[in-house]
């Protein structure tokens, strides 16, 4: 099997200095020689490049020092180690113009031989662990990609239990994520809102928004699809549904000694989506920004999407209506700023509702949970 050399470029004035280095070497490793400066740099330009190189200090035209820091210079050089010859002990030159070692002249040819050797194994070594760290990388981003989709599938599975029990469709908890998401990128350079509306945030939100209802679970049938209106006894169950899905999300906190924010988020949503901008909302009768921010963006996201739709209780309303029915119910029902960019990105909120409609164009294609 034929192993390929590693490839060592020797830079010096003198012609028997070259064919001395040349002889030491060449068994090993195959040896490229150069006399000055430019001719090394011109040969470091060549593919395959050397390996590594031995630089007289003294070159002609360019010296070592010149031709070394040219090297470290460029990417496609920086790499490569550089051993300089010296007469004097100036080492420290040497080094701050990059290079990795030094052999004073005259030469001895067992000195040369093992820096070189030592050069070599030591730049195999950091190949080899590039290529570790790369390829620990690669699994690690597999594994991560892995989990998130695992996740994705467990909130979705559990945000479907409450949303098919009152006969929605799961398309309804795909709108609402992208309306929350929409409506994050917008508040983004939003003085109240852009310390907190970061990009992993948005994701987060876009993750935690489906689970806002999964408190419904605990809700019975006979008030959950009642189609008249609720009793003020049933609608003090209903109301209920915002306390059990904050718990569901408190034990699993709880269960895993810790928070992040999206569960920080889905836990938010899940109490305060019903909250109102005035404080006339439940279950806390929380006021301005006392309301997380997740629930306000949550709150106009909710709304919009149950007015444009069919409930049994309800017809849809066209998006005119719906637009403006949370228009007057600005700095009421919902924060103004929030209000304000649903309107600034009112098309997008339209564009949203038709891709993921409840009943799609024939050959539409079932779109995928993404942000």
């Amino acid at each position: 099997m034929n192993i390929k050399k590693a490839i060592v470029l020797v830079a010096d004035e003198a012609a028997d200095n070259l064919i001395l280095m040349h002889g030491l070497l060449q068994d090993q490793y195959e040896v490229k020689l150069a006399n000055s400066g430019r001719a090394a740099l011109d040969i470091m330009q060549q593919v395959p490049r050397p390996h590594l190189a031995v630089l007289d200090a003294a070159l002609p035209e360019v010296d070592g020092y010149s031709v070394c820091r040219q090297l470290k210079s460029s990417p496609d050089t920086a790499d490569i180690p550089v051993i300089f010859l010296q007469r004097h002990a100036d080492e420290a030159r040497a080094f701050l113009a990059g290079g990795a070692d030094v052999v004073h002249k005259p030469i001895v040819a067992d000195v040369l031989r093992a820096r070189v050797d030592t050069h070599l194994q030591l730049r195999h070594s950091r190949e080899l662990l590039k290529q570790q760290r790369n390829l620990l990388e690669h699994v690690v981003e597999e594994v991560t990609a892995e989990l998130s989709q695992m996740l994705d599938a467990m909130i979705w599975a559990l945000a479907s239990l409450a949303e098919t029990r009152e006969y929605e469709t799961a398309n309804h908890l795909r709108r609402v994520q992208h309306y929350v998401a929409a409506l994050g990128r917008q508040l983004q350079s939003h003085k109240r809102f852009s310390e907190e509306l970061s990009e992993a945030n948005i994701k987060s939100l876009f993750k935690a928004a489906p689970l806002h209802d999964i408190g419904k679970v605990s809700i019975p049938d006979a008030i959950l699809l009642k189609p008249d209106r609720l009793t003020d006894e049933e609608f003090a169950v209903m109301k209920m549904h915002t306390v059990y899905g904050r718990d569901a999300i408190v034990n699993v906190e709880n269960h895993l000694g810790y928070t992040n924010t999206f569960l920080r988020y889905a836990r938010e949503i899940a109490y305060s989506h019903q909250e109102k901008y005035d404080g006339s909302g439940y279950p806390q009768g929380l006021a301005g920004d006392a309301i997380p921010m997740s629930a306000r963006l949550m709150a106009v996201a909710d709304v919009y999407d149950a007015l444009i739709s069919k409930r049994v209780y309800k017809p849809a309303f066209t998006h005119e209506t719906a637009m403006e029915m949370i228009r007057q119910g600005s700095g009421e029902h919902f924060d103004p700023d929030v209000v304000d960019a649903m309107l600034t990105i009112e098309e997008e909120f339209m564009a949203i509702a038709e891709r993921y409609s409840d009943h799609p164009a024939s050959g539409a294609a079932t779109p995928h949970i993404a942000a």
